[in-house]
């Protein structure tokens, strides 16, 4: 069997993979027409950040059984297509924590003994030492926004120099933070009570521009910022201008929106904001890390069938896949709708299996459940594999119940998700063996179909409800697809569920909660892959 290293890549993976029988072959700097021209020749193709993987490309990799990335981030990989034809796609996370955490805090050090600045100064010839006074981080406060494995780490060491830990990771359980001497706290006591804040989520709907004007307005004078995760997080508009009135100290930053920056980019010429061009991985030994993991990967699916950290493909044999894959997409689905509408911090997730699923690999489908979950808003990539792991890094306690009895239904999952004083439920099942439908939310029944854009809405159950939330999204030209309701009694407490066209703004859904009695909305995405 053949392989296809197109990126740079250690090594150490390359002397892996010949050692393991396969032939490799290695092909930096291709041209996407070049790849495509010799990529049917080929049963594995590993990669770093720079080759793209596009759908046209993988229509012509007739050979191809897995794509393998020395990395986290499979941005450049088109998975849909991939998945389509039955290609596994593979990651390494975890490979470069240790190094993104470290030099998040190198920044730290630099802003706080402004250390890049008076290197420069002296290499100028000049001796500017009351110019270039620091502060100590001894007894600061660190407010750590996503408690990964990156923002753990980061925790670990900034305890180490004697810093107030503060983080906010709505995954986080009471019981983990305080196993890790942590205070976990909401965003709003980060930015108040914080003198360094550093970022480590991705970048996703809800975390794009999540410091911005508004946010920095809330932070201490002369607070500190860091982001060493994604470029878009912070809003480098309002961290410029915030930093021009003295509201910011000064920013370390990692990575940008447009990278790499324009030449004279008024970020990266202010002196009081270290830059470095996109370094959190950068470093001999995640490399190697990288390079080993991804090429022993590799070799376990391409000989042994098993498939590890696959981001599209759960960890079960070849031949159960097309029995158990409606059921996966059921799990994810009903996971990814009960984790956008329970705001709450998650202790425990119990799943109940009954009827015919039960006798599947409900360890697959409950990976699957925990990815859905722990997908729209976690601080770090998920996949089938990774976010059992995920779940229990974070103290939440994972249950399963099986049983025969799915009354009316063949198979019938049930998902309850609970904190340390609220729970709720969302069950489903397949229609035809291969339609996810969500059946009951909490203690309301009805049928939804979980996909694309939806409102999810609790209300009294009054005449106009439907017809003010029907006129104000016309007003505002967005279509309705279907509309879903459910009740226990009349006039009592009623839920809605509204699939729509298009993203809710901000500012309709404030709309729809000044409504007459409606009591709870909250926009739910649930993409169809």
């Amino acid at each position: 069997m053949k392989v296809l290293v197109s990126d740079s890549i250690s090594p150490k993976g390359i002397e892996i993979l010949q050692k393991a029988g396969l032939e490799v072959d290695v092909k930096t700097g291709l041209k996407p027409e070049e790849l495509k021209a010799i990529i049917n020749q080929y049963d594995a193709l590993i990669i770093r950040s720079a080759t793209k993987v596009t759908a046209e490309i993988i229509e012509a990799a007739d050979k191809l059984k897995v794509i393998g990335r020395a990395g986290t981030g499979v941005d450049n990989v088109d998975k849909v297509a991939a998945t389509k034809r039955g290609i596994v796609v593979m990651n390494t996370p975890g490979g470069n924590t240790v190094t993104t955490a470290e030099h998040a805090i190198a920044m730290l050090f630099s802003l706080a003994r402004k250390i890049p600045q008076a290197n420069a100064s002296i290499k100028a010839g000049k001796w500017e030492k009351k110019k270039f006074m620091g502060v100590e981080l001894y007894h600061k406060t660190i407010g750590i926004i996503g408690l990964g494995r990156i923002g753990s780490e980061v925790a670990k060491r900034a305890q180490c120099m004697g810093m107030n830990v503060l983080a906010y990771d709505p995954f986080l359980s009471e019981d983990r933070a305080e196993e890790l001497g942590i205070t976990k706290t909401d965003l709003d006591r980060i930015f108040a009570d914080s003198d360094f804040i550093t970022v480590h989520t991705p970048l996703t709907a809800e975390t794009k521009y999540l410091i911005n004007e508004k946010t920095i307005a809330k932070m201490k004078q002369g607070v500190y910022l860091i982001n060493c995760a994604r470029g878009g997080i912070i809003n480098e508009k309002d961290l410029y201008e915030a930093i021009q009135s003295g509201k910011v100290a000064g920013a370390a930053l990692d990575v940008f929106e447009k990278e790499p920056p324009e030449e004279g980019y008024p970020l990266t010429a202010d002196e009081r904001v270290i830059c470095t061009p996109h370094l959190g991985a950068s470093t001999l030994e995640a490399q190697e890390n990288v390079a080993v993991a991804i090429a022993e990967q590799v070799i376990d699916y391409l000989i042994n069938g098993t498939i590890r950290n696959a981001v599209n493909f759960p960890s079960i044999p070849f031949d159960q896949v097309p029995l158990i894959r409606p059921h996966l997409i059921l799990l994810e689905r009903i996971g990814s709708f009960i984790s956008q509408i329970f705001n709450k911090s998650i202790n425990q997730i119990q799943i109940e299996y009954l009827g015919e699923i039960s006798n599947l690999n409900t360890q697959a489908l409950t990976a699957a459940a925990l990815k859905g979950i722990l997908d729209p808003i976690l601080g770090e990539p998920v996949n089938f594999v990774s976010a059992p792991f995920i779940a229990k890094e974070r103290g939440i306690e994972v249950k399963e119940i099986k049983g025969n009895d799915a009354g009316d239904y063949q198979s019938l999952v049930t998902i309850k998700i609970s904190s340390k004083d609220a729970y709720s439920t969302v069950a489903g099942t397949l229609l035809s063996r291969k339609d996810p439908r969500i059946v009951q939310i909490d203690e309301f029944s009805l049928e939804v179909i979980p996909e694309g854009n939806m409102i999810f809405m609790k209300n009294w159950d009054r005449p106009g409800v439907i017809g003010n939330i029907g006129t104000l999204l016309g007003q505002n030209n967005i279509n309705i697809g279907h509309m879903h309701f459910g009740r226990k009694e009349p006039g009592g407490i009623a839920v809605s569920v509204i699939s729509i066209d298009a993203f809710l703004t901000d500012e309709i859904i404030e709309k729809i909660k000044k409504l007459p009695n409606v009591l709870e909305i909250k926009p739910v995405y649930i993409p169809v892959h």
